[in-house]
């Protein structure tokens, strides 16, 4: 994923550190995590690689725009702004990428919308 680093983006996820509130980012990593809790008309996305998981917000406006890629991406590429508070750091999603050829024949599963 070097190319990520020469766009300006994370290598890896452990390098998104808390304290880079609004911050510009991106992560790339597997899905493992779907979510849509009733109360909430934002999606939720937990991706991982080798380093540790990010988890994504995908607001309602993105989802209709790049629904098959929050709806079936196995390897999410995630373009956005970092939101840090307590320690806590999400990625607030304005572009979204599906990266899921890069995984040839590697099989994934995600637990989704559960």
């Amino acid at each position: 994923m070097s190319w990520w680093l020469h766009a300006g983006c994370f290598d890896r996820n452990a390098d998104v550190l808390p304290g880079a509130d609004r911050a510009p980012g991106c992560a790339a990593g597997i899905v493992t995590c779907r979510q849509k809790p009733g109360s909430a008309k934002s999606v939720f996305i937990t991706i991982e690689d080798e380093t540790g998981v990010i988890n994504v917000i995908v607001h309602p406006w993105l989802v209709e725009r790049q629904r098959r890629e929050v709806l079936s991406a196995h390897l999410l590429g995630v373009f956005g702004q970092l939101q840090s508070e307590n320690n806590v750091v999400l990625l607030v999603a304005k572009r979204l990428v599906d990266l899921t050829p890069w995984l040839g024949q590697l099989a994934t599963t995600s637990r989704d919308f559960h």
